[in-house]
C-alpha cells in the first residue's frame, strides 16, 4: 500500500500545509488505497512534505506525486477537460502554490498572535532550554525566503492587497459552480480547496480571512470539498 507522508490534521484543517492536503485529496479523488504516516519529516528527501514511498519508490512533492499517479497508475485526474481547461487549472493552481500560498505563511508565522496560536506548537518537542532560540532561527529563515520570494518586501497592507486578487480570481471563475469545471472536482481543486480552506481557517486573524468571507461562493465550496473528501473534520459550515 502506498504511504503518503503528512503532518496530520490541524488547525481545524487537513493538513497545515496546502501542499499536504492537495496530495491527500489526489489520493481521494484517485481511488487508490493508501495509508497516512504522520513521523516521516525527519527523513524527508527534500526536507518538505508531502512525499509517498509506493513500494520502494519514493516520490517528492505534490506535483510529481500527482505526476506518478498517472504515469504508473493511468489516473489522470483532469480526464474530460479540454487543452484550455487543463490550462486554466494549472494557472489556478501555481497562483495558489506561488503566490497566495505566501500570503498564507506570513499571516501564520509573521504575525505573532497569530504563530502563537497556531505554529509555535510545532516546537513542543525542541528541548526547553534552546527552543526559544529554535524558534527565533525558525522565523528568521522563513522571514529571508518572504523577502527572497518578494512577498516579504511588501508591507502587511500591500500582501493583503495582493492577496486578495487572488481570492477575488478563484471566487470570480468558481462563480456559482460545485467545482472549478462544473458539477465533478478535477486536479486544481485540490490546490485551491488548499489554499480557501487555508485562508479561511478560523483559529488566525488575518485579512486574507475578512476578504475571502466576503465571497459566499468560496466559503460553501471549501465546505462542500470538506464534507466530501474529510467529513469527520467538522469544520464549520458556510457562511450565509
Amino acid at each position: 500500500m502506498i504511504t503518503v507522508y503528512t503532518f496530520g490534521a490541524n488547525f481545524g484543517l487537513p493538513d497545515p500545509s496546502t501542499f499536504v492536503t492537495k496530495t491527500l485529496v489526489h489520493f481521494k479523488m484517485s481511488g487508490l488505497p493508501f495509508q497516512v504516516d504522520t513521523e516521516g519529516f525527519s527523513k524527508a528527501p527534500k526536507g518538505k512534505l508531502p512525499y509517498i514511498n509506493d513500494a520502494g519508490t519514493i516520490i517528492c512533492d505534490s506535483t510529481f506525486i500527482q505526476i506518478h499517479l498517472k504515469e504508473k497508475y493511468g489516473i489522470d485526474l483532469d480526464k474530460g477537460l479540454s487543452p484550455a481547461e487543463r490550462a486554466t487549472g494549472w494557472a489556478l493552481e501555481k497562483m495558489c502554490e506561488d503566490h497566495l500560498y505566501w500570503a498564507i505563511i506570513d499571516a501564520r508565522w509573521m504575525v505573532d498572535v497569530n504563530f502563537n496560536k497556531g505554529p509555535r506548537q510545532f516546537f513542543g518537542s525542541a528541548p526547553a532550554p534552546i527552543r526559544p532560540l529554535i524558534i527565533r532561527k525558525v522565523r528568521h529563515d522563513i522571514k529571508r525566503t518572504l523577502y527572497g520570494h518578494g512577498l516579504g518586501r511588501h508591507t502587511r497592507a500591500e500582501v493583503e492587497t495582493l492577496a486578495a486578487r487572488d481570492l477575488d480570481a478563484i471566487a470570480g471563475y468558481l462563480g456559482e459552480k460545485p467545482f472549478l469545471f462544473g458539477n465533478e472536482p478535477h486536479a486544481a481543486d485540490a490546490s485551491v480547496y488548499a489554499s480557501v480552506a487555508g485562508a479561511l481557517c478560523p483559529l488566525f486573524e488575518t485579512g486574507l480571512r475578512d476578504h475571502a468571507l466576503k465571497h459566499l461562493n468560496l466559503s460553501a465550496y471549501a465546505a462542500r470539498c470538506t464534507q466530501r473528501w474529510f467529513p469527520d473534520l467538522g469544520v464549520p459550515e458556510p457562511v450565509s
